[in-house]
């Protein structure tokens, strides 16, 4: 029974950390959605005009490199520490 339990806390803290990294992601497109609004859109309306498309593209290109570069540096950083470094890849 021991031997069962030693088993699913890695597991669990396994998930645990998935979870939260799902939760950071969901919370990053949530600021990123809400700084490229209020950034780009002046006013709402029937269409987008071209230079708030180009806003939003812009906007979301700089969040995908910061958060690519983010997550390079995190999983630099887990690989540096040991057994949990390919939860961030996960």
């Amino acid at each position: 029974m021991n031997g069962q339990g030693a088993t699913a806390d890695p597991q669990l803290q396994h998930f645990i950390e998935i979870e939260s990294q799902k939760q950071r992601f969901q919370q990053l497109v949530h600021q990123m959605t809400e700084v490229c609004w209020e950034k780009c859109m002046d006013k709402p309306g029937p269409k987008m005009d071209s230079r708030t498309d180009t806003c939003f593209v812009y906007c979301v290109e700089r969040f995908i490199d910061t958060s690519q570069f983010i997550l390079n540096r995190l999983e630099q950083t887990q690989k540096s520490k040991g057994p949990f470094s390919e939860t961030i890849s996960d």
